[in-house]
């Protein structure tokens, strides 16, 4: 799942209806009647997001004067893939040469034979070898590439600073433990006047997310690596649904009100009375600029527990029918457009703080090496949020093993909802049962897959 629910881009603050427009997509004819070679793509902003519209379009009429021997016809779309109309897209032949993908997209389009092989192709890709080899790595499938990542995300800890100072707490020393984030919760609950000290997910999947990303931060795993089988009825798995039912029964540090999504907590967190949430940093600026958040309160830690997290994010791949001119093209403009560290429609940050967008965020960290240096560098320049609150999420996150989420995503986290609901609505809930019918229905779910 994204980390905000739907997707991010440098301004984070896309908001509009779904345009999609099918005309022109999946093209083997290279020639447009000028010559050019001719590639459709996919995420422009819609007209009503007008700086990042504005922008996007600006940086695609540089490219194209920069390679005058390439046309680019971008399609515009909120979200930039649509759950309900992607794999009708796909089967129907009416995708983009160029189009969106999650990172838990990558195989299945490969699997229904709609990704067109770019392995021989990314040599040519300036920026590919300086891309984390993890996030390469989503987008290769037995050996062969078939996708570009453009953002990448970790989960973490939001954090109230203030609630934190105000319950006695240090604001500048996070959480490192499950027991200290319930140690915490419960002296932040203590405050009253409906002061909750920790909340979570429990409804329309992201229950499951969420699961997923505690059940890492202990070390656990909810899919074997093989894919054929489940893996969170463990001593891991209980631990997180007993911490989740001990904050919410024994401490009353969850309040009262449960089956939360992402707004609700956002809404809690933003009025200042939430003191934690598991979140990825681009949450930040939604909280600040939607939900009535001040940039100064907000701290973000890394995930409590010290093993691992959960990573997501999004890329490009290339459809099927691309022939190799579009293939060029389209990596040629992936390059320009999001890959080239401090500029570009994802990194020209001097661009975004002009135009009040956030930029200091941890998040996303697509490079390594160099060009990782240089695109921090760049951004440490033209930041215009309190970095220092961060440093801790960047610290720790050295040292976790980043996790993906697990294949059939969406259909696990429908299971894993139940689970996490359960425990938090109903004080007699049997974890055991629960996690022993949860692994049961992802097991069946990985067998059909």
């Amino acid at each position: 799942m994204r980390s905000t629910g739907f997707r991010r881009t440098f301004v984070m603050l896309m908001a509009s209806s779904v345009a999609l427009t099918a005309t022109a997509c999946g093209s083997s004819d290279d020639d447009a009647a000028n010559g050019k070679t001719r590639v459709t793509v996919n995420c422009e902003p819609p007209k009503s997001a007008k700086v990042d519209r504005s922008f996007f379009d600006a940086d695609i009429a540089a490219f194209e004067k920069a390679n005058p021997d390439i046309d680019v016809v971008a399609h515009d779309a909120f979200p930039c893939q649509d759950p309900k109309t992607f794999d009708a897209k796909l089967a129907g032949g009416q995708m983009e040469d160029v189009f969106y993908t999650y990172f838990t997209d990558a195989r299945h389009v490969v699997d229904v034979n709609q990704a067109a092989d770019i392995t021989s192709y990314v040599k040519d890709l300036k920026s590919y070898s300086t891309i984390q080899q993890q996030l390469r790595d989503i987008y290769t499938v037995d050996g062969k590439i078939y996708g570009i990542p453009r953002t990448g995300y970790s989960m973490g800890l939001i954090y109230n600073k203030a609630l934190f100072k105000k319950a006695g707490l240090d604001p500048d020393k996070p959480p490192a433990t499950w027991e200290e984030l319930r140690a915490d919760a419960k002296k932040i609950a203590a405050l009253g006047e409906g002061t909750v000290g920790y909340a979570d997910y429990s409804a329309q999947n992201q229950g499951g997310w969420h699961f997923t990303a505690e059940l890492y931060s202990q070390g656990g795993n909810v899919v074997a690596e093989d894919g054929k089988s489940a893996t969170v009825d463990t001593p891991e798995g209980k631990a997180v649904l007993q911490n989740l039912k001990d904050m919410r029964w024994s401490d009353n540090s969850m309040g009262s009100k449960q089956l939360l999504v992402i707004n609700d907590v956002q809404q809690m967190m933003g009025s200042g009375k939430l003191g934690m949430y598991l979140s990825a940093p681009d949450n930040i600026p939604i909280l600040v600029k939607e939900k009535g958040g001040n940039y100064n309160d907000l701290g973000l830690a890394p995930m409590p527990g010290g093993k691992g997290t959960l990573i997501g994010g999004d890329g490009y791949m290339f459809n099927k029918k691309d022939s190799p001119a579009q293939i060029k093209a389209g990596l040629k403009w992936l390059d320009s457009m999001f890959l080239t560290p401090g500029d570009g429609f994802l990194g020209d940050y001097a661009r975004a703080k002009q135009n009040k967008a956030p930029v200091g965020l941890p998040e996303p960290r697509l490079f390594t090496g160099a060009a990782d240096d240089k695109d921090q560098q760049v951004k440490k320049a033209n930041a215009n949020v309190p970095v220092e609150n961060y440093q801790a999420f960047l610290d720790g996150n050295q040292s976790l093993q980043m996790k993906i989420e697990p294949p059939q995503a969406q259909q696990i986290y429908s299971v894993l909802d139940a689970a996490v609901s359960a425990v938090l609505t109903k004080k007699d809930a049997d974890i055991d049962q629960l996690l022993k019918d949860a692994s049961g229905k992802i097991d069946s779910i990985l067998a059909r897959g």
